[in-house]
C-alpha cells in the first residue's frame, strides 16, 4: 500500500551530504524559501498548518545504476520530518510520538507501521552495499548548470 508519509532511510555512504551543507547559504535559502512559499504554511504530507516548516530533500536511489538522484525538496512539519527519518529519530529519542504520528497520518496499525520500518531497513541494507554517485540536475531549474 502506498503511504502518504514514508520512511526514507539514507544509505550509510550518503550520510552527511545534504543540500543545506553542499550549497552556499544564499543558494540554500533560495530553494528553501521557494519550497515554503509553495506549501503556503502547510505540511506537504499531513496538511498541518504550522509556522515552522522544514525543507526535506527527496532522493531516488537506483539500485541498478548506483545513482542517488535528487527528485524534489518539499516542506514538511517537524513531526513528519521525524517520521521520514524514523530510524535516526529512534536513535535520538521520541520514537513513540513519532510512531504515533506515522500511524495517524497513514491510518495504519502498529503492526503495519512496524512492517514498514522493517521493509525500509531491508531496502537500506541493499542500498548500503553501493558506492553512490550523485545526480543533482534538479537544481538546474534554480541555478542553471552552475551547480
Amino acid at each position: 500500500m502506498e503511504r502518504k508519509l514514508k520512511i526514507e532511510l539514507v544509505p550509510d555512504g550518503c550520510w552527511g551530504y545534504n543540500l543545506r551543507t553542499a550549497l552556499s547559504k544564499s543558494q540554500w535559502d533560495k530553494i528553501r524559501k521557494y519550497t515554503y512559499s509553495k506549501a503556503k504554511g502547510k505540511c506537504t504530507i499531513c496538511g498541518a498548518k504550522t509556522n515552522r516548516l522544514e525543507a526535506h530533500e527527496q532522493w531516488n536511489y537506483d539500485l541498478k545504476t548506483g545513482v542517488q538522484k535528487l527528485e524534489n525538496v518539499i516542506a514538511v512539519c517537524h513531526k513528519c520530518h521525524l517520521a521520514i527519518h524514523m530510524e535516526r529519530t529512534a536513535l535520538l529519542g521520541d520514537i513513540e510520538g513519532t510512531e504515533d504520528h506515522y500511524m495517524k497520518v497513514n491510518n495504519c496499525s502498529y503492526a503495519e507501521m512496524k512492517k514498514d520500518r522493517s521493509n525500509a531497513n531491508k531496502l537500506n541494507e541493499l542500498r548500503n552495499k553501493i558506492d553512490w554517485q550523485t545526480d543533482t540536475r534538479w537544481l538546474e531549474k534554480f541555478f542553471g548548470e552552475e551547480i
